[in-house]
């Protein structure tokens, strides 16, 4: 099945690129979803004519989202949590953590932009990266303290 990504898919394209994807993946996932529309004659003519109006909108966009990017690198979340004598922490700071810390920072983000492959189990400082889009990523930092008794 030949598609138009409407909109960026992780391991598959770009907006606006034409791809070649198998019928399952596209009929059962893609169109659904509205990421993709069938690369038909008349879809490939009206995506190219609206293609200038498509390139503001993404440059707009993608300041927006630089812009963003700079907030969230200027923010340091603090975790407080208990920890045992021997130094073993109870609990972890997890993604939902961090989105309701940087919700509170008026900055939404989804859990999947996150990429924290484990939960923070130690105390410390850390940097975690939030991809934004593919190519558009801030880095938060982290600090992680001994909860007072």
């Amino acid at each position: 099945m030949k598609v138009i990504l409407k909109k960026d898919v992780n391991n598959l394209g770009k907006c606006g690129e034409v791809k070649q994807i198998r019928d399952g993946y596209g009929r059962n996932y893609l169109l659904p979803r509205g990421l993709v529309e069938p690369a038909t004659e008349g879809a490939m003519k009206a995506w190219k004519n609206s293609e200038e109006k498509r390139n503001k909108r993404v440059s707009r966009e993608n300041t927006g989202l630089q812009e963003l990017a700079k907030k969230i690198s200027a923010i340091t979340l603090s975790f407080s949590r208990p920890v045992s004598e021997d130094g073993a922490m109870f609990g972890s700071v997890a993604k939902s953590d961090i989105i309701k810390n940087l919700a509170a920072a008026d900055i939404e983000v989804h859990k999947d932009m996150i990429r924290l492959p484990a939960s923070i189990k130690t105390v410390g400082s850390f940097e975690v990266e939030i991809a934004l889009k593919a190519d558009i990523s801030a880095k938060v930092r982290i600090t992680v303290t001994a909860q007072n008794k």
